[in-house]
């Protein structure tokens, strides 16, 4: 039997990154930074307002009431409601997903159930914003937990794109060239907030997947001469690179930085400018620890997720979204011995659907996503029994002006079919 991500952290805690994970998320809510797990070093951008902290009747209550109060608010509120579960979400709680999947699949699949009143998205906070831009507006979406943030998404702010967005225009100028083409086009990883979606609508740009940012990429490229990339510099140079551009080409662009720490010359030579930010999971992966697995493990397959670093992605026998990671695993035959770069809830999922394989995580540290590990049982039973007694809590709203802008660069990404 394949043990929680949250029982192998409680009956192994020192083989976690973080003894404090075993803890009720709850007790990191008020606290500086993103809590305990993979984020934990990350900087969190300040001021972080986070009402709607979990009441402490809910902190106390056992396992089993949260669940049977989950139970009952679900029968209660009956197609009314609707749970969205993402992938990385710990089991506690994505077994009461009416829909697991990626952060895109996830707010496509509450579009096919115009009558819920409802949309509980436990997953972190851009996620649920982009549910929003594309709901309807009598529909209401809301996050477990308001501390569930994403670390990579904060590392590109709006006001430092915008700062970045003036110097290229310095640079580079407005015009397009002889073919039409504009200096830059911005694209947007889906992992950003809603504001920055709504920036690269504004500005001709596009937003892409992991699954489909060659696609995007191609798009842009019959639109521009370059692109700026942001948030993650690593699905953005391992997408480029695939395409042939040379690394030379894709200089990093440090908000902190004049010219983001770039020459004139360097700019002008650019292909791609690729923001500085990362997801702190994909981070911890390493070609080491390829080469441990396939030495532990002789004939081994390796697949990993695209935000991990460059030299894990060329070291692996494949990269993919999450989509793609679980396909592989499908297609594989019983036996077969896989290792996975891609956070622990999903790796850990998979090896208890496919018990014949032998599927493990690259990591040997159990070591969650920090913000995703914030929603915890407690908080789901709080929001549902809050629609049950008619109250809304921890709604997420954009603005009509943010969500107009933001749909038009998730619908230029919907419309980017492959070739």
């Amino acid at each position: 039997m394949t043990l929680s991500v949250t029982d192998r952290i409680e009956s192994q805690p020192n083989q976690s990154c973080d003894v404090e994970l075993a803890k009720g998320p709850w007790e990191f809510d008020r606290m500086p930074g993103y809590g305990p797990g993979a984020s934990e070093a990350d900087a969190i951008p300040e001021p972080v307002v986070r009402p709607g902290q979990l009441p402490v009747a809910y902190q106390q209550m056992s396992e089993e009431e949260l669940h049977e109060r989950i139970r009952r608010a679900k029968s209660a509120l009956g197609d009314r409601l609707v749970i969205l579960g993402h992938f990385y979400q710990r089991d506690e709680v994505v077994q009461y997903a009416d829909f697991v999947g990626d952060s895109f699949q996830l707010a496509n699949a509450a579009l096919t159930r115009p009558e819920a009143e409802a949309i509980v998205f436990c997953g972190v906070h851009f996620m649920a914003e982009t549910a929003d831009t594309l709901a309807r507006d009598e529909q209401t979406v809301i996050l477990p937990n308001l501390a569930a943030g994403c670390s990579m998404a904060d590392m590109a702010d709006e006001d430092s794109v915008e700062e970045a967005w003036e110097q290229l225009t310095e640079v580079y100028g407005t015009e397009p060239d002889a073919e039409g083409r504009l200096p830059v086009i911005p694209v947007t990883y889906m992992n950003s907030s809603a504001a920055l979606k709504a920036f690269c609508g504004r500005h001709g740009g596009i937003v892409c997947t992991s699954s489909n940012a060659q696609t995007v990429l191609e798009w842009a490229f019959e639109r521009g001469q370059r692109v700026l990339f942001f948030p993650d510099q690593h699905l953005g140079r391992n997408t480029a690179k695939a395409m042939g551009i040379s690394v030379e080409q894709m200089p990093m662009w440090n908000p902190r930085k004049d010219l983001g720490g770039n020459s004139l010359e360097q700019l002008e030579e650019a292909k791609v400018l690729l923001w500085h930010g990362f997801c702190s999971v994909h981070k911890r992966f390493t070609t080491a620890q390829i080469e441990q697995a396939r030495a532990d493990h002789p004939g081994c397959k390796v697949i990993v997720h695209p935000e991990c670093p460059m030299p894990v992605v060329d070291a692996a026998d494949a990269a993919g979204s999450t989509d793609v990671i679980r396909k592989f695993v499908a297609a594989s035959a019983p036996g077969d011995t896989i290792a996975i770069g891609t956070e622990i809830n999903l790796v850990n999922r998979l090896a208890a659907e496919y018990p014949d394989r032998t599927i493990f995580c690259l990591d040997p540290v159990v070591c969650p996503c920090s913000t995703m590990y914030r929603i915890h049982p407690g908080y789901l039973a709080w929001v549902l029994d809050g629609l049950v007694e008619g109250e809304i809590r921890n709604q997420i709203v954009v603005s009509d002006e943010v969500a107009a802008d933001a749909k038009v660069a998730l619908e230029r990404m919907l419309a980017a079919k492959p070739r």
